[in-house]
């Protein structure tokens, strides 16, 4: 039996904004406050996080981990309230193919992480935890911070989950707007 590659078409995926901060900043706790902000408006809303080690998700010693260690490319455990999916790679880290392969049905993906991507960014900032971002302005669509920072974006506060949510909406419509035009 001869093995062809599914490569996913990546040229439709879904908006995707990078959520990026430096460690301890309380990115995960703002995605957690996003997430359901964004339902609100009835988005369908995915979330990549980026694992940044060379280690497996998967637990050693469980019977999912037991089984791809046997040779399974893919892994599915299954139960009454969730479905976890393992796929066996080999070193790469695409993550258009991984968003268009998994999550080309929401209306906006969120990635934790991914600081170097192409993708647009909000950068979670702290004054406690830094005094300077990870991005230039360029590279930012917005800034969540608990102060105001002389830049060119449009700024939250690190509690204003639901400001940014209405702001992400009507950048999805203006995008939205955009391709259609086109």
């Amino acid at each position: 039996m001869s093995h062809t590659s599914h490569q996913p078409d990546t040229t439709n995926i879904p908006p995707v904004v990078s959520i990026i901060a430096k460690s301890g900043t309380g990115k995960t706790t703002f995605i957690e406050r996003l997430i359901p902000e964004l339902r609100r408006h009835d988005l369908r809303v995915g979330v990549l996080k980026h694992h940044s080690h060379p280690t497996p998700f998967d637990i050693p010693g469980k019977d999912t981990y037991r089984m791809a260690q046997a040779g399974a490319e893919v892994v599915v455990g299954a139960s009454a309230v969730q479905t976890a999916v393992f796929i066996q790679q080999s070193g790469s880290d695409d993550l258009d193919a991984t968003i268009a392969r998994f999550l080309a049905d929401m209306d906006i993906v969120l990635t934790e992480g991914y600081k170097r991507g192409d993708y647009p960014k909000i950068e979670v900032h702290r004054a406690a935890r830094s005094s300077e971002l990870l991005c230039t302005p360029d590279e930012l669509l917005l800034l969540v911070s608990d102060e105001p920072m002389d830049l060119p974006v449009p700024q939250f506060g690190l509690d204003d989950a639901a400001g940014v949510a209405a702001w992400l909406v009507a950048w999805l419509n203006r995008r939205e707007s955009a391709l259609q035009a086109q």
